[in-house]
């Protein structure tokens, strides 16, 4: 049965606590998912959530803190002692439990270390913490399994069972030497298909993919969906393993970065949410108005400048909101397409071969909207040059809106600018303005004035 969070639920819960009833509260509790358990904190008051994880068993509830939103995941540790926090970390394997550490005070994360029982756990976690977040050292994990290539299988196999004892999962297992190094992977199926005399070095795979612990975050999710992945092998400048990346970490980076890219694309600076305070977001959106309100100043300028058009073809008025809409919209369509080429890592071929495929494109669908616009123009009896104008206009403006959707996100990755930025906002209002400075410069040279 699929658990219900509800306010009668809550209440019932709240009211357990109030009377100290831990036996029913453990009952009601048993057989929830801890993501269930955590969509149920992040429901609830932190003093509620904070009484629900000291009456539990550590070995769901830690699972449970991991699940939270960073933010109210703070609210629940400073709502709690250093060593209770260091009871739920001793549950976590080792790269979530420096992700939980990572957000405490140095003097708070010291203290906490001290406390965890398990001394060698601690150690993984001390040496995790020495890297970036957003690099593979920060997204891996110590717990695995491995082999020295000059054992036996017989001895692997009780090596195996030793260390598999505190891993909740076990994906691969690494073949290393005498110092570490890694050599390759040994499959069940060698191992269960060969002598227990036989030694690893003689059934070992030496195939395997690895990452470098100062590797970006993003370039090691590319490597695990390039190659599917469930796991891959960490390694030091030494090629020496030092721990391995899970498919579930690395989904959580997708995740992230698709958020960031879409906000950035929607013109939102900061990483934000809907609950954040109206400062927080204002701050976040600000700068991207800003950005429209000095390309609208731009834009009422360029139409200044052409006032004698106005005046002589006053209709041609009425046709800058298309003209700019189009522009925008074509440089837009460009520039995703670009972004998700090299979000995937598929942009093949030289620019140069991607700008002349976006002119054919663009050629193909501006005379079709052009001659819809004559045609139209034909209907309503308009002085044909006119329609020319706005035709051969809406043709030229699609075609520099296309290129600069392309050039624009190719050139900001390459210089490790995220690419994403030219999705939004600026690359509507610099085509605003292209758009109408080209619609009004093909006016001046087509009518008579």
């Amino acid at each position: 049965m699929e658990f219900q969070i509800n306010k009668e639920f809550i209440n019932h819960a709240s009211l357990l606590i109030a009377n100290n009833d831990i036996q029913q509260l453990t009952e009601i509790f048993s057989n929830v998912h801890y993501a269930d358990l955590a969509e149920l904190f992040e429901e609830i008051e932190p003093d509620l959530a904070v009484a629900i994880i000291k009456i539990l068993d550590t070995d769901k509830t830690s699972d449970a803190i991991v699940e939270l939103d960073e933010d109210y995941r703070e609210e629940i540790l400073k709502r709690m002692s250093s060593a209770e926090i260091a009871k739920e970390v001793d549950e976590l394997e080792s790269d979530d439990a420096a992700d939980v550490l990572s957000e405490l005070s140095e003097e708070q994360k010291e203290e906490v270390i001290s406390k965890i029982e398990d001394v060698e756990h601690a150690k993984d976690i001390v040496d995790l913490l020495r890297y970036d977040e957003d690099t593979a050292g920060g997204l891996m994990g110590k717990e695995l399994v491995k082999v020295k290539n000059f054992w036996t299988n017989l001895r692997s196999i009780k090596e195996m069972r030793l260390q598999a004892e505190d891993i909740e999962r076990v994906y691969t297992i690494y073949v290393v030497d005498d110092n570490d190094v890694l050599k390759g992977r040994l499959s069940l199926k060698s191992l269960l298909t060969t002598s227990t005399k036989s030694l690893v070095n003689d059934v070992y795979t030496p195939s395997i993919t690895s990452v470098k612990v100062d590797d970006k975050a993003e370039d090691v999710a590319k490597i695990m969906q390039k190659y599917d992945l469930v796991v891959v092998a960490v390694v030091d400048e030494m090629n020496r393993l030092v721990g391995q990346i899970t498919i579930d970490d690395i989904v959580d980076i997708i995740k992230d970065e698709a958020e960031r890219d879409y906000q950035i694309a929607a013109g939102i600076t900061d990483d934000v949410e809907a609950s954040d305070s109206v400062l927080e977001l204002t701050k976040a959106r600000l700068p991207w108005l800003i950005l429209g309100l000095l390309g609208g100043f731009c834009s009422g300028g360029i139409m200044g400048n052409f006032g004698a058009i106005f005046n002589d073809y006053p209709m041609l008025f009425f046709y800058t909101p298309l003209i700019a809409a189009l522009a925008g919209n074509v440089g837009v369509q460009s520039s995703a397409i670009i972004v998700q080429g090299l979000a995937n890592n598929n942009i093949k071929g030289s620019m140069w071969d991607r700008m002349l495929k976006e002119i054919g494109l663009s050629l193909v669908n501006g005379l079709a909207l052009g001659t819809l616009i004559i045609g139209y123009g034909f209907i309503r009896q308009y002085d044909f040059l006119i329609s020319l104008t706005i035709a051969s206009s809406l043709v030229i403006v699609i075609i520099i809106a296309a290129l600069i959707g392309t050039f624009v996100p190719i050139v900001l990755d390459k210089k490790g600018i995220d690419p994403a930025l030219a999705t939004g906002p600026f690359i509507t209002t610099s085509n605003d303005i292209f758009g109408i400075f080209i619609y009004f410069s093909i006016a001046r040279l087509i009518l008579p004035i």
